[in-house]
């Protein structure tokens, strides 16, 4: 495979990149199939397809590609934050906004903490990897959640605060990655300067006043848009958002979602939302397979990994389960705190377990931008405790639901396959949705005439002349009577 690539790059270069994108995109698909029959989420088949056609495998993809292809990553984030946003509504957060704030900042910050005194104390790891990997632990994966919630047709309390909490949880998991990588930035250029520690804060506050303004903006575009034109204007602006936070340096992924925020908050508007996530599955698809061709496969189970002398393999695993353990309490605690029923405090921090998109992309981005062996280290291991969250994840996210009491009686084995029809139709304008109703309106009474008879309309014409004869006649005595008078 390696040989025919060096041949088709010699000869054209861009025939090699086309081919790379179809053997990526084909990939994923048919392991979604596979997938499939064990009910698990379509993130964590994108991944295997990546390792498996990735440089540790089959190396169907040549590695000049891969890494050529960063870009990716960073427009596919932009899509997931943008979508992350349709839950933040102020809406749903009046009356709770403090319990949800105070539940979020205890299991996103417990998680983190727990990390960073199992890496930087007992396992006596680099400030630089502990701090960035530990603020890491904090995000969520609100994908497999909301999917497991569809399925199973959850409702009430429990969910509302489920879904507001994994919406808050991305803000606090990016803003604790800003902190963390402006931080390690600066311990590993060896001095801790003002505009070192400064600069990024100040691009961070400058990247959410950019989101905010082209949320503001779209709101002003959208309106007596037509479909097609409602996706160029919306991804444009995404485009510019995006490209302004790797021109700064920074993460757009902040940005995106507070652009999100502001547009649906302005304009209560589900409809491009749905559109965006009609076009943006090829995108994604082509970011995880492409995080999992990434995936030091080999890194993993080689003996000699090692940080500071502790094994890699162990690191992943110890990771894997403080940082469960840091969700759970976390979230004890704030439902505690903010006086919630006793069933949601018991059982919310299982469905906080999953972790992928988010963290995968954050990972990938700390990988550029600390570089070296260090920044390798922290992909490998966010890349493989992500395969295993996302295949406990939607069981542990289905077993809070039902301890919850949040599935409907009837509902108990989830996973209908249902879907909402609405959802999956193409979105239609006012004109179009219109004229199919007057065309609904006339083939209904074409079909009413045709089902008359002879007999029945000779009837009725009889009647209306019979009917118009007597009001002439009253109308001519009425009349003449007046006339007498």
């Amino acid at each position: 495979m390696a040989k025919f690539y060096e041949k088709l790059q010699a000869s054209s270069p861009v025939s090699a990149v086309i081919l790379s994108i179809g053997i990526i995109l084909m990939a994923g698909f048919l392991m979604t199939r596979l997938i499939k029959l064990l009910k698990l989420p379509n993130v964590t088949a994108y991944i295997v397809a990546g390792i498996l056609i990735g440089p540790f495998c089959l190396k169907a993809v040549p590695q000049n590609v891969i890494d050529g292809s960063a870009f990716v990553s960073d427009i596919a984030l932009a899509f997931i934050a943008f979508s992350a946003g349709e839950f933040f509504r102020f809406s749903s957060f009046k009356g709770k906004g403090k319990q949800l704030a105070i539940i979020t900042v205890f299991e996103a910050l417990a998680a983190s903490f727990a990390v960073f005194v199992l890496l930087y104390f007992i396992l006596r790891l680099g400030m630089v990897f502990s701090l960035v990997l530990s603020a890491l632990a904090s995000a969520t994966a609100p994908a497999s959640t909301l999917m497991t919630i569809r399925q199973t047709k959850a409702k009430g309390d429990f969910v509302d605060t489920l879904i507001s909490v994994v919406a808050l949880d991305d803000v606090v998991s990016l803003l604790a990655f800003s902190v963390a990588i402006s931080v390690a930035m600066a311990a590993t250029a060896g001095s801790v300067e003002t505009k070192t520690v400064i600069l990024p804060f100040a691009y961070n506050i400058l990247m959410i006043l950019l989101g905010g303004a082209a949320g503001y903006v779209l709101k002003l575009l959208m309106a007596k848009r037509s479909k097609d034109n409602r996706l160029i204007v919306s991804i444009a602006l995404l485009f510019g958002v995006c490209g302004a936070g790797a021109a700064l340096g920074v993460s757009p992924l902040l940005a995106c979602m507070v652009m999100g925020t502001v547009y649906v908050n302005l304009s209560d508007d589900e409809k491009l939302f749905k559109q965006l996530n009609y076009f943006s599955p090829p995108i994604l698809l082509m970011f995880f397979v492409r995080s999992g061709m990434s995936f030091r496969l080999d890194t993993l189970f080689d003996a000699s990994s090692r940080v500071a002398g502790v094994p890699l393999l162990l690191i992943g695993c110890l990771y894997f389960f403080v940082r469960i353990s840091g969700k759970y309490a976390g979230a004890y605690a704030g439902c505690k705190l903010s006086k919630k029923p006793a069933k949601t405090t018991r059982t919310l921090g299982l469905a906080l377990i999953p972790q992928a998109g988010v963290a995968i992309g954050l990972s990938e981005l700390a990988a550029r931008t600390i570089g070296g062996d260090t920044g390798a280290v922290i992909q490998t291991v966010i890349m493989s405790s992500s395969i295993l969250y996302e295949l406990i994840g939607p069981a542990m996210a289905k077993l809070a639901l039902t301890l919850s009491g949040a599935i409907p009686s009837g509902a108990e084995n989830g996973e209908t396959g249902e879907t909402n029809a609405a959802e999956e139709q193409p979105l239609k304008n006012e004109r179009e949705l219109l004229i199919e109703r007057m065309r609904e309106i006339q083939a209904e009474i074409d079909r009413n005439n045709y089902a008359r008879s002879e007999e029945e309309r000779a009837f009725t014409e009889a009647a209306e002349n019979d009917e118009t004869e007597e009001l002439v006649l009253n109308a001519e005595k009425n009349r003449k009577f007046i006339n007498r008078r």
